[in-house]
């Protein structure tokens, strides 16, 4: 959680502090006016990297040569990136260099949503896997050493696939691989039974026409249920060999929540959708708040699209009673009569200022 921001010479901002709140942060003000982009300051600060922009050039203030955002956490711990064209990214995490970027993901929990966030449903396995994969991350220590084995390993059987090395080069890997992959399996089922079960909860408090509707979760591992891992890399060996890459494991994973066994994309309208993203969101910053040190951060981006006026308020309330510190854009200015003002905080954003 952040107590305090500083943000300097990004995108329209030239010299920016704020102290956010526990609770709900509404940024509110006319498009254009800078509220998104103190969004992506504390996307930057936390992932290290930009949700609008590969070119971390792009985001430096017109006619300047560097940015920077700092805060300090609510254990008042300093964090701090700065991004110069000459000498590229320097992220501190409480006053030292940043060896790993999942250090500071690990301390800053965050997840962003996006003005278009109901386009969730037309997104392929990757984005998917990536979501889960963040909570198991936060929930489960043990995921991120599981992950990042299977990654290299993966790497070395495609190398040898690659490369058309001989078969005993290329299923000695296949062990290991089966044994992380096995391990990430198990983790991603059970967090997803977790997760279904606090998505169901918010989402029908949210669409309360779904109050009696069945919610279940199907997922695909990437191989053959019927089979485990390590046989089913045997039976695709020939395949695999004439792809050049391995086709089958944890890498190739998917899965999809259900609504009375049918697939929401279909049923749902686009605030609907929307509403689906949103809660998914939040349930995922109430499951990972078991194991993580910290509240997660939300950061919502134009929260008045597709939704009407009592849906935001719907939403508002629903953040209100979980263990996140949300930020939260919007032009629409009545949203600042919801909030509570004495434990949330409204600030009006305008030319790249808090006004």
């Amino acid at each position: 959680m952040l107590k305090q921001l500083t943000i300097s010479q990004l995108r329209n901002i030239g010299d920016l502090s704020v102290q956010p709140c526990s609770n709900i942060n509404l940024l509110l003000g006319e498009n254009g006016s800078g509220k998104t982009s103190i969004l992506e300051a504390i996307h930057l600060l936390t992932l290290g990297r930009s949700f609008r922009t590969r070119s971390l050039k792009n985001v430096i203030r017109f006619g300047e040569q560097k940015f920077q955002v700092t805060a300090r956490t609510e254990t008042d711990m300093p964090v701090g990136l700065q991004f110069d064209i000459t000498t590229g990214v320097h992220i501190r995490l409480n006053s030292s260099p940043l060896k790993k970027l999942s250090d500071l993901a690990s301390q800053l929990p965050l997840q962003y949503i996006s003005a278009n966030c109901h386009q969730f449903f037309e997104m392929g396995p990757r984005f998917r896997r990536q979501l889960v994969d963040w909570g198991v991350f936060h929930v489960e220590p043990s995921f991120n050493f599981h992950w990042q084995s299977y990654k290299k390993i993966l790497q070395q059987r495609n190398s040898a696939l690659k490369k058309r090395k001989p078969e005993a080069e290329i299923t000695l890997w296949d062990e290991h691989l089966a044994q992380h992959g096995e391990q990430i399996n198990a983790l991603r089922i059970q967090y997803l039974d977790k997760l279904l079960d606090d998505f169901r909860l918010i989402f029908t408090r949210l669409c309360s026409g779904y109050s009696s509707a069945e919610f279940s979760v199907r997922y695909r591992p990437g191989w053959a249920k019927e089979t485990n891992l390590i046989d089913s890399l045997g039976v695709g060996l020939e395949r695999d060999r004439k792809l050049g890459y391995t086709r089958t494991g944890s890498h190739a994973a998917d899965w999809s929540f259900k609504i009375n066994n049918a697939d929401p994309a279909e049923m749902l309208s686009r605030g609907q959708q929307k509403l689906f993203y949103l809660s998914l969101s939040m349930a995922q910053g109430k499951s990972s708040i078991n194991s993580s040190r910290d509240k997660t951060i939300l950061l919502i981006d134009d929260l008045s699209s597709e939704l009407d006026l009592a849906h935001q308020e719907g939403v508002l309330s629903e953040l209100e009673s979980l263990p996140v510190q949300s930020f939260i854009t919007s032009t629409e200015m009545s949203l600042k009569q919801i909030v509570r003002p004495e434990k949330d905080k409204v600030f009006h954003v305008k030319q790249g200022q808090i006004v």
